[in-house]
């Protein structure tokens, strides 16, 4: 049972690096079995297609989500709440291959813009939101708040720089997203 677990793990690495550097539609499941060493038959034995294996790749990420989500139901409505959602939010980001599966995302825009587990991925996000935005609050501050949860992300893309480390990137981020926090 190990075995099969690593496999799919293996298959889940190879088939995101190859969908990062060459792009969704671009990389056949052929290439995926090629890079694994393993026939087009094995890798069917794990994933009957792309579309599979990208559903899997997200299925932690929104299992994620989805535990911060109940965490946050459970909590009151306060400031020091939504700092604590957005710390959490932050530290999660940084497990596993959620930064490989965000940049698989922005690279590959286009292709996954119907894909289902897109629609469930945006959703969740969308339920985040809920616990930091107050519709009754004004606009300003709405998307203040909202902008805060994507600073965690945007620190990936705007301090590309290789004088700054990963914790130091991850740091700022975080920094930035609290102070954009209102009530």
């Amino acid at each position: 049972m190990r075995e099969n677990a690593d496999t799919r793990t293996r298959i889940q690495e190879i088939a995101l690096k190859l969908f990062v550097e060459q792009g969704y539609e671009a990389t056949s499941l052929r290439e995926i079995a090629e890079a694994l060493g393993v026939t087009k038959a094995a890798l069917y034995y794990h994933f009957k297609s792309k579309d599979e294996i990208v559903t899997s790749l997200v299925e932690d990420r929104v299992r994620s989500i989805d535990e911060l989500v109940a965490w946050a139901r459970e909590q009151p409505r306060t400031d020091e709440t939504r700092r604590e959602l957005v710390r959490r939010y932050s530290d999660d980001l940084h497990r596993g291959r959620h930064r490989e599966i965000m940049r698989f995302f922005e690279r590959n825009q286009t292709a996954l813009k119907h894909h289902p587990v897109m629609e469930k991925n945006r959703d969740r996000m969308f339920e985040v939101l809920a616990f930091i935005v107050d519709p009754d609050d004004p606009p300003t501050v709405r998307l203040r708040n909202s902008m805060a949860m994507f600073a965690l992300h945007a620190a990936w893309f705007a301090l590309k720089d290789d004088k700054i480390s990963e914790e130091e990137s991850r740091a700022a981020a975080l920094e930035v997203a609290l102070e954009l926090l209102q009530r």
